[in-house]
């Protein structure tokens, strides 16, 4: 076989090999913008973020969003996060509709939501329903306890609000997963709401998304999150952003940690570092000794010479400010990665 046959059947297996790969790839169910967009609205409704969420209600109107979806996502949202919330959504996106109306832009209204008839019996149209997401008759002792809650779930939840129509069911569970996963303390609801999500068609990859979504939404930082940490990103696992608020006299940072994401053991020679923790959860451990779980309020000195290392939790962002102390001739000598197994250890 001559060199050119030999080469045109390389180049063939690369990318019939690229193809397959590309393919296994795509096939991953990721949520459509509609989806994303109403992950948006109801997380940011649901931490009670008005500002993002005029963000959010701007961004779903331009993406294709109808006025009367919306309306249904921030109706729903009482029952989840309480009439509070629900009132701030609304009158923000009445808000929103009128600047909008008012600088010339046209908004779909979209399909308006139905009422049941007088004569429907909405115990029965409820119970089917909530059967219907749940996969099986829901049975518990909150509704011996309690039989009015039971009532109102059936008659008004799963009667009055998902008959509406205008959103899906499966729309419908995308908005209260966002929801819940967006409120603390309420992890037994939203664990059942993701198995109702998975009973309308929604896959794991597409839950996660929604999960992760929701935990940037409702992470507040005080400073602003800077740009990516390309300059250390070769001292760092995972994604890391800095923004410095101050090069001049005392150097401070503002470092965000990605949950997973942690720097590599260091040491700061003759100067050393102060860390403010701001949001979120996360680790500082220094050489010999075990780590310690750091949180919003916490104040960690690091002396000069001390080897070291901090970023997040698994599960959470991380956020502190790294508060430089100056010394002539200091610098950061960069060690090797924490390992994954003893990472891993950590809760």
């Amino acid at each position: 076989m001559d060199l050119k046959r030999i080469l045109s059947v390389f180049f063939t297996l690369i990318i019939t090999f690229g193809l397959l790969i590309g393919g296994k790839t795509m096939a991953k169910e990721i949520l459509t913008q509609k989806q994303k967009n109403i992950v948006s609205i109801a997380s940011y409704t649901a931490s009670g973020d008005l500002q993002n969420l005029e963000k959010a209600l701007n961004r779903g109107l331009d993406e294709g969003l109808t006025v009367n979806e919306i309306k249904e996502i921030l109706v729903q949202m009482y029952a989840y996060c309480g009439f509070p919330r629900s009132l701030n959504g609304i009158n923000t996106f009445i808000q929103v509709t009128e600047t909008r109306k008012a600088n010339g832009i046209a908004d779909k209204l979209g399909e308006e939501g139905k009422v049941l008839t007088k004569d429907t019996d909405k115990n029965e149209y409820g119970t089917k329903v909530q059967t219907e997401l749940v996969g099986a008759p829901v049975k518990g002792a909150f509704a011996e306890f309690a039989p009015a809650i039971d009532a109102y779930l059936k008659e008004h939840l799963f009667a009055d609000i998902f008959a509406r129509g205008v959103l899906t069911n499966q729309e419908r569970e995308i908005a209260t997963i966002a929801a819940l996963s967006t409120i603390p303390g309420v992890e037994p609801q939203l664990n059942s709401h993701i198995q109702m999500g998975k009973n309308t068609g929604l896959t794991q990859d597409q839950i996660d998304e929604i999960l992760d979504q929701t935990k940037q939404s409702s992470y507040h930082e005080i400073f602003a999150r800077g740009e990516k940490n390309t300059a250390y990103a070769k001292y760092f696992i995972g994604q890391s952003y800095l923004n410095m608020l101050t090069t001049k006299g005392v150097p401070i940072g503002n470092v965000t940690f990605e949950p997973g994401c942690r720097n590599n053991w260091h040491i700061h020679h003759k100067g050393g570092q102060i860390l403010l923790v701001t949001n979120g959860r996360g680790y500082y451990q220094e050489w010999g000794k075990p780590a310690q779980e750091l949180h919003p309020g916490d104040v960690v000195y690091i002396p000069a010479e001390v080897k070291h290392w901090h970023g997040a939790a698994h599960d959470s962002w991380f956020t502190h400010l790294a508060i430089e102390i100056p010394a002539e001739g200091s610098s950061n000598e960069w060690l090797e990665e924490v390992s994954e197994a003893e990472y891993s250890k950590l809760k």
